[in-house]
């Protein structure tokens, strides 16, 4: 890994922790993206590489502040997570056996209507 990798991962990193921190957003709509158009991975290897990012304790610290301020549902939290948990081996088996264009294209698909969804919806 070159300086130059190193100091863009490190800011993408970064502005995903933030935004996940601050807006509850960050592997799909920050990491994914940037480690496509940014570092040149495959679509397949920027979403596996943004899930990886999960299994470490990132969030902690940012979980942490949440906690202190009162703000989790432990039981949503449990369920939420075993759910997460098989959803992830579930769409990873599936995400895996798309050609690369048509999982850009979902992903991309996905991020507009969703976007779409929180600016003119309920």
């Amino acid at each position: 890994m070159s300086t130059a990798e190193l100091v863009i991962l490190l800011v993408i990193g970064l502005l995903a922790g933030f935004t996940g921190g601050s807006l509850g957003l960050g592997g799909g709509i920050i990491i994914v993206p940037a480690l496509v158009f940014i570092m040149g991975l495959t679509q397949h290897q920027a979403q596996g590489t943004s899930l990886a990012v999960i299994v470490f304790p990132v969030a902690i610290l940012g979980a942490y502040n949440y906690y202190k301020a009162g703000f989790i549902n432990y039981k949503f939290v449990i369920v939420l997570a075993l759910a997460f948990l098989v959803g992830s081996y579930l769409g990873s088996l599936m995400s895996i056996n798309l050609p690369e264009k048509i999982l850009r294209k979902i992903f991309g698909f996905a991020m507009l209507a969703l976007s779409v969804k929180m600016i003119i919806g309920k």
